[in-house]
């Protein structure tokens, strides 16, 4: 399953090439993923230039003057740039064509991911509007973290995997970097120390960042 870190590596690499580009046409091979696909997709983003491609959580955003593309990877989704003369997949659902003849070809085995349009602001999307934090962002930190804690007698593992509480940290980073933090992550998260989620805030930035520069670890 795509992560945070495969997600933030694919808005990377995504970006330079659509960034600032027009979409000419959006073809949808399907109607349906995890969700169905708003037939006003393919109405409304062609003749669009794309302003901004940037990540909440696990969702990549490509906002317009018009709208926001919401897309989610689900279970074994990707996106890619592809040639015009590169052949369609049996599981290659959707194409969004731009002015310079470049494609973004989203592929999705198991269709547990999602394309969603929004028109109005995406910060208040249903999908997005609880989510808490970015973990490598500067206002996630062990304060932060341990007033969530506090009362809390969830495992710590399954508490830092709430994305209500901190968004990206999945199952294989939450176990290095309790790991890493030398915390047992069936032990009550209400029960740790401030200096412990020092340790711990400080393991899951170190992990996490290491995943995004090698390009993420959950899809080799």
């Amino acid at each position: 399953m795509p992560e945070l870190p495969e997600v933030e590596t694919t808005k990377r690499g995504i970006s330079p090439h659509i960034k600032n580009q027009k979409v000419r046409e959006v073809i949808l091979r399907r109607k349906t993923l995890r969700w169905p696909i708003p037939p006003a997709l393919s109405k409304d983003l062609p003749g669009q230039r794309i302003d901004s491609v940037s990540r909440r959580g696990k969702y990549l955003l490509l906002s317009t003057s018009k709208g926001t593309l919401l897309i989610h990877l689900g279970m074994s989704g990707s996106l890619r740039l592809v040639k015009q003369s590169q052949s369609i997949g049996k599981h290659d659902h959707v194409d969004i064509v731009f002015e310079n003849k470049q494609i973004l070809r989203y592929t999705d085995p198991r269709r547990f991911g999602c394309m969603l349009w929004h028109t109005t602001d995406i910060a208040l999307h249903p999908l997005l509007v609880t989510l808490g934090p970015e973990p490598l962002d500067d206002c996630f930190d062990a304060k932060y973290l341990h007033g969530k804690s506090r009362g809390k007698t969830a495992p710590v593992k399954t508490f830092i995997m709430d994305s209500k509480i901190v968004v990206g940290v999945g199952n294989i980073y939450a176990n290095e970097s309790l790991f890493m933090a030398g915390i047992n992550p069936k032990r009550n998260a209400g029960k740790i120390s401030l200096p412990r989620y020092v340790k711990l805030v400080e393991c899951i930035k170190l992990v996490l960042q290491k995943a995004i520069d090698v390009g993420g670890t959950t899809l080799r």
